[in-house]
Parts: structure tokens; C-alpha cells; sequence
């Protein structure tokens, strides 16, 4: 099953996006952003797709592509992690490849995972969190309509010093 955006589409992971996982994920300059500090190998990532094949009750943690509407292209991917069955919420995180950046796939990919995460899963809640310099973060889920709901002081060491982690929230309803 797809989950269908107005010009994106969310589909499972195939064995064929190891490559683009493996571009996207060895991506030092988003490193910071996904809380990674080490090159992923082909090997952990081939075994994070087949891992996918369980469910998310099961796993916690969901990986779908985020795949162009008109090209049929993998664009992207869209995390729901740490899921919560009891309290219906999940942490929600989302890349997009640099040179695709900017075009509205990330808010069309976010609004579609969240139509998914209410009417599939029937999460009251989803939940992000973005480094205070992290600008294109912000503005991103901001314009998806999430809300700043705290920060982490000093929660990030950077080689410029310690900054603030942004919280985030967005109500889904029930």
C-alpha cells in the first residue's frame, strides 16, 4: 500500500533503495540533524530495510521512501520512531536528498505520514525535535503545523560550543 501526497507518494522500503539509503545516510553535513556520528555500512543498512518487514507494533519504528509522484524517483524518507501505542504518539523525523530539497516534498511527505499516523495508526500525537540552528528544520515543520512546545538547554555540543534542542509538537486529534 502507498500513502498517497499531492506530488509525492510514501511506499515500504524495497532491497533496491540501498543505495540512496546509503547516500542519504552517509551524508556527513546531516549527520547533526539525525544524531548519527559514524558512517552507516551497507551491511546495517540492508539489514534495516529487511528489519522493515516486521510491523510497527512489533519494532517500534516505521522507514517509508518518500518517492516523486511524477517520476517514480526515491526522493526521501520519513521516520516514525520511538512509536507509543499507549499514550498514540510517535517521534517523526524526514530527509530529503540535498539536490531535491526545496520543491515541497518534505511538507507534502509530513502531511501524508500524518493522515497515516492518524487515520492508520490513530496516533493522537506526533513529535520532532531540531537543533535552534538548524533554520531549514524549523521552518519545515512550522509550516507543517507543528508548535514549539519546550527546548533543551545547551542539549547539542557542536565544535562551536553547546546549543538548544528545539521540542516540537503537532495534535493530530483523535
Amino acid at each position: 500500500m502507498n500513502i498517497e501526497g499531492r506530488i509525492c507518494r510514501l511506499r515500504a522500503l524495497e532491497p533496491y533503495d540501498l543505495d540512496a539509503m546509503y547516500e542519504w545516510e552517509n551524508d556527513a553535513e546531516t549527520w547533526r540533524a539525525s544524531g548519527t556520528s559514524a558512517p552507516f555500512s551497507r551491511h546495517i543498512l540492508s539489514r534495516l530495510i529487511d528489519e522493515q518487514r516486521f510491523d510497527i507494533y512489533a519494532t517500534r519504528q516505521l522507514r517509508l521512501v518518500i518517492e516523486s509522484a511524477a517520476s517514480g524517483m526515491a526522493v526521501g524518507a520519513v521516520d516514525l520512531f520511538e512509536f507509543d501505542p499507549q499514550n498514540l504518539r510517535a517521534g517523526v523525523g524526514i530527509i530529503v536528498a540535498p539536490p531535491l530539497r526545496r520543491r515541497g516534498f518534505a511538507v507534502d511527505a509530513l502531511a501524508a505520514a500524518e493522515r497515516y499516523a492518524r487515520d492508520t495508526l490513530h496516533l493522537h500525537q506526533l513529535w520532532c525535535s531540531a537543533a535552534a540552528d538548524n533554520a531549514a528544520s524549523l521552518r519545515l515543520f512550522e509550516k507543517a503545523g507543528y508548535d514549539r512546545c519546550g527546548y533543551r538547554r545547551d542539549w547539542l555540543l557542536t565544535a562551536d560550543g553547546p546549543i538548544d534542542e528545539v521540542l516540537m509538537q503537532k495534535i493530530l486529534g483523535l
